[in-house]
């Protein structure tokens, strides 16, 4: 074997990881892959001089992430309407084992979401930190910041986190039972049914083209979306696996018009977050 190929595939036995890493950096899985791409090109440029491989890069996609980070925080004020990341998506049914490791060990949309309103050095802080266990001193230099300030970057954001991101029930088919009842009370157009299933402080987050959307909270609110905008949906709802729970996608003709993302706590819905930009949904195949 060359140096080439082995470098080729030591990169390989690090790619889910390094793809880990850039996804919980940015929500988005076309970034991710961007950010993965540069530290393979910046592997070849390197030569064989690399001790620690994984060490490496993952630094450089930590580097990489966090100056795309800035670049689109400058940019975010021309976003229109509510941000939502890009989903992770899978049949409920089962199907390519890859993936479903990947779906297992993802995080939720409402975490995501929470991951958004941190600064990009309290993200990654946070992320390589706790999420990956990392240690503050490998940490700190690819913020730019001393490690006892880099610790403090990561508390803050713990706090964020722990402030904001509810804890879903960790009982997948729990959560598959209170979702198939939301769609059942959607398709069936029975408003009480859908208010038994959802918190009385739930929050439906949406994310698409034309009319900005504001959050919605409240069940009866809530409910009363589902109905008046979603029913025309609800029939074209496939359950499926949306980051790591319990979800749906929405699809007619082979073409999907949205990914849902539900967060269920004591067994109800708190958080529903529909995806349904287009160039989010890319990388959704629906099966005929």
């Amino acid at each position: 074997m060359s140096d080439r190929d082995l470098q080729t595939e030591q990169f390989e036995q690090h790619r889910a990881h390094l793809r880990a890493v850039a996804y919980r950096m940015l929500g988005s899985l076309s970034e991710a892959d961007d950010a993965v791409q540069e530290a393979w090109l910046r592997l070849n440029r390197s030569g064989d001089g690399v001790e620690n491989l994984g060490g490496w890069l993952t630094t450089v996609v930590a580097r990489v992430s966090l100056d795309m980070l800035r670049t689109r925080r400058a940019r975010r004020e021309e976003y229109v309407g509510t941000w939502l990341p890009e989903p992770l998506v899978a049949a409920d049914s089962g199907g390519d084992p890859a993936n479903e490791a990947e779906l297992a060990d993802s995080v939720g949309l409402a975490l995501l979401v929470v991951l958004e309103t941190l600064t990009p050095a309290e993200r990654l802080a946070f992320v390589l930190h706790d999420m990956f266990g990392l240690a503050f001193e490998e940490i700190a230099p690819i913020v730019d910041r001393s490690e006892a300030a880099t610790r403090q970057l990561a508390s803050r954001a713990r706090r964020r986190v722990r402030g904001a991101s509810p804890t879903p029930d960790a009982d997948l088919d729990r959560q598959r039972e209170v979702v198939d009842a939301f769609l059942a009370a959607s398709r069936a157009g029975d408003f009480e049914a859908l208010l038994r299933v959802l918190d009385p402080d739930v929050v439906m987050r949406v994310d698409a083209l034309g009319r900005v959307r504001e959050p919605v909270q409240g069940a009866a609110d809530v409910a009363r979306g589902i109905l008046t905008r979603g029913a025309q949906f609800a029939p074209f709802a496939r359950p499926a696996i949306v980051n790591g729970a319990a979800g749906a996608v929405v699809a007619s003709r082979g073409k999907t018009i949205s990914v849902v993302g539900f967060t269920v706590v004591d067994g109800r819905i708190v958080e529903i977050d529909v995806v349904a930009r287009p160039e989010k949904l890319r990388g959704v195949v629906v099966a005929d």
